[in-house]
């Protein structure tokens, strides 16, 4: 069981993802792409500790709460570059 879990938890990370590369591409922002990472990290999150309640396991919440920390450090990650990639651009249009 804990193999499914893991496998459930990679693919909605590379979901999530997805849905933020094609926000990107059709908007265009990597500051939109990332508030959508964030605000799926709370949806995938919920999904997760609503689908750990079938089990009758005391710890089993715990999994959505671990996938939404991943979804939110990646967030991070994905805000982090954007604020890199705005930094190079105005220093490139200076010189």
């Amino acid at each position: 069981m804990g193999n499914f879990f893991i496998i459930l938890m990679i693919f909605l990370i590379i979901i999530a993802n997805v849905i933020g590369f094609i926000v990107f591409k059709k908007e265009k922002s990597l500051y939109s792409a990332a508030l959508i990472i964030l605000l799926l990290a709370g949806a995938f999150g919920g999904l997760g500790i609503a689908l750990t309640l079938f089990i009758n396991d005391a710890f089993a919440i715990f999994y959505g709460l671990n996938l939404a920390g991943y979804l939110l450090i990646n967030s991070l990650i994905v805000f982090l570059l954007a604020i890199l990639v705005t930094i190079i651009k105005k220093l490139s249009s200076i010189f």
